[in-house]
């Protein structure tokens, strides 16, 4: 095909007629077969007469033939490999395009060689890394800008443990060069240099074990250098640079800064020593000077942040979570502790309050979503945020030295309420950001803040702060601000994360308040949650006395809720349920509410029978109400919960192996929770049971098998016993098939739950066992012979 042919194919692509894109975008595909097709994608991309987007989707094409044509290490090879020949002639007219004048076609030409190079370096392209470090060591801003993108992939994915030494002796002090020429290149560049700086520490610590003294004697020449250079640009003043209207650049270079420090630190801390009082003191520096800016862009956005040069997305939370972090990994070490006492500790706990603050977008987000308002405050939340950050730092500060760490939130408290409502009484509409902020701060170290007052009560000492006076004479005030909803709403979490330390009168209160806000219709989603986890955290802190008179109107209030929410919401509704069934083991049941109960509970297993958190969950829940020993309640819950159970048994397709396995461990919920088994229970379920283990070949369903059958023999073994099929086979029998189908199964894994099933057999079967005991000895013998594992080897 002709250089004009492949580029008029290229234009119709982008044709805005659907029928002209597609017809081009099937003859490229066709095309792709032809090796000179991404000879010719790779001259159209140089082709400065060219129109812009040509050139952009040339480019595009070209590292999609790459993934597809080059080379079967991907694993969209399609074949037809180009010859050697015209893979180093499309090698080297890509790495010219690191070079272009373009900003957008060196990027894409950055991505496509480091592609290639995932393929051919260092075999069959060994010259590769000369030519980057003589690129960035040229001096031109394009040439340098386009080689620190593609070292930037490269040196996170390409290089081993023998070839990070050399590469880091020829390309470190290139990259301080470029690091500290402000004149000549952009900040972003600048900022891969020390991304790329980073990964090369990653990697030395990654190979310091192999190589030792070399390792050793590269941090000592080459990490007190960059530290310096660290130094230099964090003494820079960052208020100029927030105070540009057109962009964020300089922002670039402080984050990776700060990520470096974060990894230097945790790889190589004795070389941060000497330089740590100063980086602690830029870290509260740079905190202090950007909390306006995310006040201005953040908190009461007025307009959007600035981008930066490259049009690329510039957030200030960006920033502030690698020093929040940094300061983190120092404190958690140990290290530095003069720094985290006085004047500096207290600015910098009174810093992490303030970001703590519910931004714009997070105040939009948790009125709708209450999933995402729910995850947020969990411990294994997979959001990283400004917030998180910060309430890991504040336990790191915790476990460093609890009483003085209170004894600060108690002072920074003070002051936050005082200026609280001096804003209010003045009429800010965003008064009360600072008071949720403050509460939050202190509610994530509640069990710490417990513990720390109980040794201080124990040991006679004043308590570093009056919590009790918080609940008094701060938070009652709040729960009727229907204005502010999550203030709101945070003062029924945080009266409830402190719940131990209030009167019974006054926990009554709150516990009353919470509950008729979740029997309110048409409250705000925030508030409405927040109530549930209040009466989360009652439930959890156990005081049956204060919880059993509402414990009963708790479960029917809640058991709506079960089909109209999910993910976090969900969990957080059924973790309380779960807790209330706990309550004075749920002898206050009745068989309606049971009923409610267990409809809704399956209805949810229906819907989540694939998800593990979720299945365990309802086990435990349908434990507890198989085991109240409120009068006819097992009855009802069996009645409710074993026909549909069965049912889902016999209607599960056989590649639905999740649907079996988890009904099984519901129906060992069943079994689990009774006293004894009720008449005809193991009748009701042996046939279809026994069908799905003979068939299975899942080793979690056949776990959850046995572990059911080992259930029903420790209550009631003697159904299982008298039980027969349609052929007169016991179901002895069949537990044998079982055993001995386990014992054959080369995955071991399953030992331990076998031989708790045999174990149990032998005790509980009595006579009843000798029948099949012969056979049985002699599977366990037959199979010890070939164990490679000792726990299987303990089931004989």
């Amino acid at each position: 095909m002709s250089f004009t042919n492949l580029q008029e194919c290229l234009a119709a692509t982008l044709s805005s007629d659907p029928n002209i894109r597609i017809s081009a975008e099937l003859k490229l595909a066709e095309l792709f077969k032809n090796p000179e097709t991404g000879l010719a994608l790779s001259h159209l991309i140089l082709a400065q007469d060219a129109e812009l987007p040509l050139r952009q989707s040339a480019s595009i094409l070209l590292r999609k033939y790459v993934k597809e044509r080059w080379s079967p290490i991907f694993h969209t090879f399609k074949g037809s490999a180009p010859p050697v020949t015209i893979k180093t002639q499309i090698r080297q007219a890509v790495f010219q395009g690191l070079s272009d004048p373009d900003r957008r076609i060196r990027s894409l030409c950055a991505h496509t060689l480091s592609s290639i190079a995932n393929s051919d370096w260092p075999d069959e392209y060994p010259d590769l890394l000369n030519f980057l470090v003589n690129l960035i060591s040229s001096g031109s801003p394009n040439s340098v800008h386009g080689a620190m993108q593609l070292f930037t992939e490269f040196i996170k994915s390409d290089l081993t443990e023998d070839q990070i030494l050399p590469v880091l002796r020829q390309l470190l002090p290139v990259l301080l060069s470029v690091l500290g020429s402000t004149e000549s290149h952009s900040a972003p560049t600048r900022a891969r240099t020390v991304s790329v700086f980073r990964q090369c520490v990653t990697a030395l610590f990654m190979v310091k074990d192999q190589h030792p003294q070399a390792v050793k004697e590269a941090t000592a020449s080459v990490l007190p250098v960059w530290l310096d250079a660290f130094k230099v640009l964090l003494n820079l003043d960052i208020e100029q640079e927030l105070q540009r209207s057109d962009n964020w650049d300089g922002l670039t270079v402080r984050i990776q800064v700060f990520k470096t420090l974060d990894t230097m630190h945790t790889s190589f801390p004795r070389a941060l020593t000497h330089y740590l009082q100063e980086f602690l003191n830029s870290s509260l520096h740079h905190l202090q000077k950007l909390y306006p800016s995310f006040v201005h862009y953040y908190i009461s956005p007025s307009e959007s942040a600035p981008r930066n040069s490259e049009d690329e997305t510039i957030e200030l939370p960006q920033l502030i979570c690698p020093i929040i972090d940094f300061i983190s990994t120092v404190a958690r070490s140990g290290k530095a502790k003069t720094w985290f006492e006085g004047e500096r500790f207290t600015a910098m706990v009174d810093a992490i309050f303030k970001f703590t603050q519910m931004t714009d977008d997070d105040e939009e987000s948790w009125a709708t979503n209450p999933n995402s308002f729910v995850a947020q405050e969990e411990d294994e939340t997979q959001t990283y945020s400004v917030r998180v950050a910060s309430f890991d730092l504040l336990g790191v500060f915790m476990d460093r030295n609890p009483v003085q760490t209170i004894r600060v939130f108690d002072q920074i408290m003070k002051e936050v309420i005082r200026t609280s409502e001096m804003e209010k009484n003045a009429g800010h509409a965003n008064w009360w950001r600072r008071l949720e902020a403050a509460l939050v701060s202190l509610g994530s170290q509640a069990e710490a803040v417990l513990d720390c007052l109980e040794v201080e009560q124990e040991s006679e000492r004043p308590e570093p702060i009056d919590i009790g006076a918080l609940l008094t004479n701060v938070i009652p005030p709040v729960l009727s601000l229907s204005e502010c909803p999550f203030l709101q709403g945070r003062g029924f979490v945080f009266a409830s994360q402190f719940s131990r330390l209030l009167p019974t009168q006054s926990a009554t209160q709150y516990l009353e308040a919470a509950v008729q806000v979740i029997e309110t219709p048409n409250i705000n989603i925030p508030v409405k949650v927040s109530a549930v986890k209040a009466v989360h955290n009652f439930c959890q802190e156990g005081n049956e006395s204060l919880l059993l008179p509402y414990a009963s109107r708790i479960a029917k209030d809640l058991c709506p809720f079960l089909p109209i929410t999910n993910e976090d919401t969900l969990l957080l509704v059924l973790e309380t349920i779960s807790s209330v069934l706990e309550i004075d083991k749920a002898k206050w049941l009745d068989i309606e509410l049971a009923n409610s109960l267990v409809y809704a509970i399956l209805q949810v297993w229906k819907h989540n029978n694939k998800d593990p958190i979720f299945v365990s969950m309802l086990t435990d829940i349908l434990v507890s109400l198989a085991s109240s020993s409120a009068p006819s309640i097992n009855n009802a819950v069996i009645n409710q919960a074993l026909p549909a159970l069965t049912e889902s048994l016999t209607s599960a397709k056989s590649d639905e192996f999740w649907i079996t396995s988890s009904a099984i461990q519901l129906i060992n919920s069943l079994v689990k929770g009774s006293e004894k088994l009720t008449e005809g229970f193991f009748s009701h379920i042996a046939s279809v049971l026994f069908k799905c283990l003979g068939e299975a070949e899942d080793r979690d369903l056949l776990q959850n098998g046995i572990v059911c059958l080992t259930t029903v023999i420790r209550k009631d073994c003697s159904q299982l016993v008298a039980w027969r099929d349609v052929n007169g086979r016991s179901g002895l029998d069949y537990v044998l098939m079982l055993i001995a189908k386990t014992l054959e199964n080369q995955d071991e894994s399953g030992g331990l739950f076998l031989g708790d099933l045999i174990i149990h057999l032998l005790r509980q079967t009595g006579e009843a066992v000798l029948p099949v005991l012969p056979q049985l000895l002699q599977s366990m013998v037959n199979r010890m012979i070939s164990a490679k594992t000792a726990t299987f080897i303990q089931v004989g």
